[in-house]
């Protein structure tokens, strides 16, 4: 891989020629270590890609950084999700990866990501988890959008969720909704983290597609 971000790769028990994949996003504070545990299931199964944030957040890292929360500083969202593209369509051609199986699931600011991937993306992304996110403001108004109406996507909010208003996640439900995606909507008793019941609803998304 030429792309300069740090990740972890965990390569499928099956020999298939063509093989899906899910690609991980973590949260601010965070690393590639903390999402994988989310989708043991698929470890024998799928491609899965856990990508380091670029930017030092000590001791942790982080995708971009915020002027206030909703607000990403434009800039490095811009080159992270540019350098996020890429290393998306790199993986697919090096790796032989299903070009009709390919899965992102964020947390956090992951969320913010992977949904705006779908977004901009199109058909390439055949599926999005986005758990406790939003879609930024400039990535409706000022992106090239492709059609969506291919898309699964589930996304969850914790109803006390401190960090990202849950009614953030309601919005981008509506939103998915307008554009004609098939939407899975699911709030949890929890505030800005993955409940073990918002575990085993996302594994089963995942496994029905």
């Amino acid at each position: 891989m030429m792309s300069p971000l740090t990740f972890i790769h965990t390569v499928p028990e099956t020999t298939a020629d063509k093989q899906p994949a899910i690609f991980l996003l973590h949260g601010m504070g965070s690393n590639e270590e903390d999402l994988p545990q989310l989708v043991q299931d698929f470890k024998g199964s799928h491609h899965i890609f856990s990508l380091r944030g670029p930017i030092v957040l000590y001791p942790d890292y982080t995708f971009f950084t915020i002027e206030e929360e909703g607000k990403p500083i434009r800039a490095e969202f811009d080159e992270v999700l540019t350098t996020i593209q890429s290393f998306i369509q790199e993986a697919i051609v090096e790796f032989g990866l299903d070009e009709d199986q390919i899965y992102v699931l964020g947390f956090s600011q992951g969320a913010v990501l992977a949904q705006s991937l779908a977004l901009t993306m199109g058909s390439m992304i055949r599926g999005v988890v986005a758990l406790s996110g939003y879609v930024p403001d400039f990535v409706k108004m000022d992106y090239e959008q492709h059609t969506v109406a291919h898309l699964n996507i589930f996304i969850s909010h914790g109803a006390y969720d401190y960090i990202i208003p849950p009614h953030w996640g309601e919005e981008s439900k509506e939103y998915f909704e307008t554009l004609g995606a098939k939407v899975t909507f699911k709030t949890y008793n929890d505030g800005h983290g993955v409940t073990p019941d918002n575990h085993q609803d996302l594994v089963a998304f995942l496994r029905g597609r």
